[in-house]
Formats: structure tokens, sequence, C-alpha cells
């Protein structure tokens, strides 16, 4: 496995106005890895994953990703992202919306109807794949915008609380989906506020006021504070980082 991290983010800083929303973040991500960003609304979960595909420009500080300082053209058609909101044309088909994103990553014709049937029964979507998408629920939206963001293969794969607004049943089905892509040396990132989530990620940055208050294994993370849940750990980092 290649020792250079897939993403590197050095002392990220950003600033929107004189509202400070990440402060000094530095985090690593290495091929093959589930990195869960556990933190409650406001935190700086989605302005960090922004920062890392390329949406925000940082105030201060450097991202790597893939070898390539961010932004960048050059790698986005190596990268999937799911954003909180689904960001899908309501009035198109389901098959239509992924032939469009298809198009933008490159894939057209023959090649894009295959990936994207492939993608529509990965997410027990094939057989919705005529209907107007403004006739799903929210649930088929989320497992919409999933096979989008994996339409084009890609080798970085960055969710923004991707399970919000989902029963039990398919959030379980989308981390089956998860860590087949990892097995694939598919590196995901995945920002949550559900603890259960979080367990189940290889490692865990907890992230606190725009600051990453701890960095390890889910296990790790409670052996250092003492705790026998996530949730305890989280409050233990909090604590100690905001009493320095």
């Amino acid at each position: 496995m290649n020792a250079n991290p897939v993403i590197s983010v050095n002392n990220l800083t950003q600033q929107f106005g004189k509202s400070v929303v990440l402060d000094k973040v530095d985090l690593k991500v290495h091929k093959g890895e589930i990195l869960g960003i556990l933190g409650p609304s406001g935190s700086g979960k989605t302005t960090l994953v922004k920062a890392i595909v390329g949406m925000n420009s940082p105030t201060e500080g450097d991202i790597t990703l893939l070898d390539t300082k961010i932004p960048s053209l050059k790698v986005i058609s190596r990268v999937g992202y799911m954003a909180q909101s689904d960001a899908l044309y309501e009035d198109l088909s389901a098959m239509d919306n992924l032939l469009f994103f298809a198009a933008l990553y490159g894939l057209k014709g023959k090649a894009a109807k295959v990936r994207a049937e492939e993608v529509l029964k990965l997410t027990h979507l094939y057989e919705e794949q005529k209907k107007p998408v403004r006739n799903f629920s929210g649930g088929m939206k989320r497992r919409l915008s999933l096979a989008i963001s994996l339409i084009h293969e890609p080798d970085v794969l960055i969710l923004d609380e991707p399970t919000v607004g989902i029963d039990p049943v398919l959030r379980q089905e989308f981390w089956e989906k998860f860590y087949e892509l990892k097995s694939t040396g598919c590196t995901i990132i995945i920002t949550t506020h559900v603890m259960d989530e979080a367990e189940k990620c290889d490692r865990l940055a907890l992230i606190r006021g725009g600051r990453i208050t701890a960095l390890s294994s889910p296990e790790e993370l409670k052996k250092q504070s003492n705790t026998s849940t996530i949730e305890g750990a989280f409050l233990y980092f909090g604590r100690s980082k905001d009493g320095e």
C-alpha cells in the first residue's frame, strides 16, 4: 500500500468574516480507510469536507488529495461527493439524473447506461429508474444521491451525513455498500452525529467548535477516555479540549 496518505489536511483554518469555522485542523486519511468525522451540528464537519473536495478555499493551510493540491479540477473525476441535501433534478427520471451526472464525468453512450444500471441495482432503484424523482420518497432520493456519487467509480468517496432521514434497514444497506467499497481500496470519509454509525468506522475524528479534539479508532478513543461508549469519549475529549 502506498505510504502516502490519500488525503492530507495541514493546519487548515477556515474563516467566514470574523467567524472561525475551522481552527488549525490536521488530518490524514489512507487508502481503503473509512474515516468518520463525528460532531454536533455547527461543529465544522460540512465545512471540512467541502474544503477537502475544493468547494471552499482555505483561509490558511493546505489540502492534498490524491497527490494533488486542492482545489484542482484534475482530481474531481476521481472523487465522489454526496451532500447533506439531495441535489437532484426532480422532473427527470432516476436514470436521466444518472446519465446527466455521468456525462459531467465524461461517461457517455453505452458505457454510461451500463454503469447507471449497475448503481441503480446497487441502491435498489433499478425497478424505479423511469419514475420522475419528484415522486420518490426521502429514502429513495438518498439512495439516488448515493448512486450518483458512485457513477464514475471514484477512488475517494466523501459523504456528508448520508444516512440522515432514512430508516434503519436502509442505513444498514448503505453501510454494507461502504464496506464493500472499502474492500476494493476506496477511501471513504463520512460525517455523522449518530453514535452507533461512528462505531462502524476504522477511525474517528471528533470535532467540536472547529477543532479536532481526538483522532483514533473507536475502541482506542473509548480506552483513552475510560468510557464504554463513543458518546462518553466525545464528551470526555470535548471537556479536556475546552479546559486547555
